[in-house]
């Protein structure tokens, strides 16, 4: 099986082309009102439970990347291969609390919609924020998603546990990945992530974004392919 992990304010909808893609793939849907990385963890176990699958491949984007490292550390022996893309595995830092609530805020005080507005056109590629295809059905799919689930998922980002240890002791293979213009998560950081892994792939996907699986989904498809194909205990 290949479990998908959405990150913030995203659920399966993320993911429409790689299940379309790969006949195994499993998305998992979101994860509620969880509001710790721990607990949507243990949610997309559970969601693997369900499926019967007792190992399976994870790709985890963005927050999902942070929850796929969380699933690592309760069980590390059901994770086949890992997927790190557009994450990051940095601490909290000094300015990030406040940069939250302030993004926080617009929702509060002018809308979700404004909110949404202000987050994700520059999660997105100049040039596919015009696409019709791309950008609209993003757009609502993070609408759908509601402020309140928004404001538990950023509780959970600024309480994530330390992960730089964690890292280190990942030997399955693992694919690190992330867009060429990804001002969020960007190549620079994908590098030191995959520095930090022994025999990881790095992929840098040319023009685009943070929502990378909608942006190039045949290169997105074509790295998960090739990581697939790597042999794993």
């Amino acid at each position: 099986m290949l479990m998908l992990l959405p990150g913030l304010i995203c659920d399966a909808r993320i993911y429409a082309p790689q299940t379309a893609a790969f006949a195994d793939a499993v998305a998992v849907d979101g994860y509620g009102m969880a509001d710790s990385l721990v607990d949507m963890a243990r949610i997309a176990l559970a969601r693997a439970d369900v499926a019967g699958a007792d190992r399976f491949d994870l790709f985890g984007h963005s927050m999902g990347g942070r929850v796929a490292l969380e699933v690592y550390r309760l069980a590390p022996q059901r994770v086949r291969r890992l997927a790190l893309v557009s994450t990051g595995v940095h601490p909290v830092g000094p300015n990030e609390p406040a940069s939250r609530a302030a993004l926080q805020a617009v929702g509060h005080e002018q809308g979700f919609a404004a909110l949404v507005d202000h987050w994700l056109k520059p999660m997105v590629a100049p040039a596919n924020r015009e696409d019709p295809a791309i950008y609209p059905p993003m757009e609502a799919m993070c609408l759908a998603q509601g402020q309140a689930m928004f404001d538990a998922q950023i509780r959970a980002l600024l309480g994530r546990p330390e992960v730089a240890g964690l890292v280190a002791t990942i030997t399955c293979p693992t694919l690190v990945m992330t867009g060429e213009l990804d001002t969020w998560a960007n190549p620079d950081q994908h590098r030191a992530i995959a520095e930090l892994i022994p025999d990881a792939e790095l992929v840098i996907v040319p023009g685009a974004g943070h929502m990378i699986q909608l942006e190039a989904p045949q290169a997105v498809n074509a790295a998960i392919a090739r990581w697939r194909a790597r042999p794993a205990d």
